[in-house]
């Protein structure tokens, strides 16, 4: 408990907990609200965490969709001051588990990430094992037992304050509407603890897969196994399966879980065609679906936010999606991009004479502005003629707009100059 409450992992933890910008919990307390809290009641706060008197607040629950309305997937959202706690919690039990954890456990954890796993895939396919055994944790955590999850803590956690501490946030319930429900099972999805507990609970599975000499990356409740064989992968689901029944009290989604080629499987959003890595058909459309949603029309904001909004995603796209050497479709993609900021512009400005002047100040010819203004057919149609082109030229948008290009970022990642 001492080192969870030290001064110093307090402090790293608030930043870390600050860099997030979550959502406010039960309290309504927002990220910006908090040092001004701090200032007053941290000391009495920390004190009570301490004498083991501290109470959790319940979490707030919100849904988010799922990809191609696959359903919904459940979010709790703790208050500021129990995220804080968390995470300080996190910090200090996470050397204590991370060194025992399986060389192919990659999820949240230090010097690893998403891309590690997918390029370990990678190197397995390349040696031979082209069949992929793709489980689907059913819920994993909704479902999460707790006596499981605790007794796995216990294994290295001693201090009994920290333990009963980590129990009453398991136990703090959800908040649904106005309704208060109690936490039986499972953990929230978006606390700073529910990762740690996702790698202490599924480690076991990792010890096992290793014990049985599999070939595997596993980042969170997402995991591939590797096999030579469809038989040997037939053979494997089954055993799994079993073994997730009994062991970690788990489910998987028998409609979501496969055994085929590589080249059909989808592992974190890259497939796999031969050797090589490339994004996965699915993680595309999402792409292009979020770029229209950003570059709608009837998006009521200014241009300069919608452009830094944009950029903020394009760049962390292609830094996530990057790691695939697949190139063709950009030069295309970055077009369609242009041309609908082309169709934003057209559509803000509205009125005819709107459009002439600030066609004109772009460069466009007088006659050929005025024509264009006057013309009645729609906005998209208009982003592609002779006078949005040469007055909302591409070299207007990037240098005095700031539009980055997917192109260009792609080759700056690809070709580090």
């Amino acid at each position: 408990m001492e080192r969870v409450l030290v001064p110093e992992n307090l402090r790293n933890a608030w930043h870390q907990v600050k860099a997030k910008h979550g959502a406010p919990g039960v309290d309504g307390m927002t990220m910006e609200d908090f040092p001004a809290f701090a200032r007053e009641h941290w000391p009495s706060i920390r004190q009570a965490v301490r004498d083991e008197t501290y109470q959790p607040a319940p979490v707030r629950r919100t849904e988010i969709p799922k990809r191609h309305g696959q359903g919904k997937r459940m979010l709790g959202i703790p208050t500021v001051v129990d995220r804080v706690i968390q995470q300080a919690i996190a910090q200090g039990l996470g050397p204590l588990f991370d060194p025992d954890f399986s060389a192919s456990s990659f999820g949240f954890r230090p010097r690893r990430s998403a891309h590690h796993a997918v390029k370990q895939i990678q190197s397995y396919i390349q040696t031979g094992y082209r069949v992929a055994v793709d489980l689907d944790l059913a819920k994993f955590f909704d479902r999460v037992n707790h006596d499981a999850l605790m007794a796995r803590v216990a294994r290295k956690v001693r201090d009994k304050a920290v333990l009963r501490l980590i129990g009453q946030y398991l136990r703090a319930g959800v908040l649904v509407g106005e309704d208060l429900q109690p936490t039986e099972t499972g953990v929230p999805q978006g606390s700073p603890l529910s990762p740690l507990w996702s790698n202490i609970m599924v480690d076991d599975l990792d010890k096992e897969l290793e014990r049985r000499g599999h070939r595997f990356a596993r980042y969170c409740d997402d995991f591939l196994i590797v096999v030579k064989s469809q038989r040997a992968g037939e053979r494997v689901k089954a055993s799994l399966t079993r073994f997730l029944q009994h062991h970690l009290k788990l489910e998987i989604t028998e409609s979501k879980s496969t055994v085929g080629p590589t080249k059909e499987c989808v592992f974190l959003g890259f497939t796999f065609q031969g050797t090589r890595i490339y994004w996965s058909h699915e993680a595309f459309q999402d792409f292009r679906y979020r770029l229209r949603k950003l570059t709608g029309r009837s998006w009521g904001v200014s241009m300069a936010y919608r452009i830094r909004k944009l950029n903020e995603y394009l760049r962390g796209w292609i830094q996530y999606f990057g790691l695939s050497p697949y190139y063709r479709p950009l030069p295309e993609l970055d077009a369609w991009l242009r041309r609908r900021l082309r169709m934003c512009f057209w559509k803000q400005w509205r009125y005819v004479r709107t459009k002439v002047r600030e066609l004109l100040k772009l460069g466009t010819a007088k006659k050929t502005a005025i024509l264009t203004a006057l013309s009645r057919k729609g906005p998209w149609h208009l982003s592609r003629t002779l006078a949005t082109q040469t007055g909302m030229t591409n070299q207007w948008l990037s240098e005095s707009l700031g539009l980055v290009s997917i192109r260009a970022l792609w080759i700056a990642l690809h070709y580090p100059t």
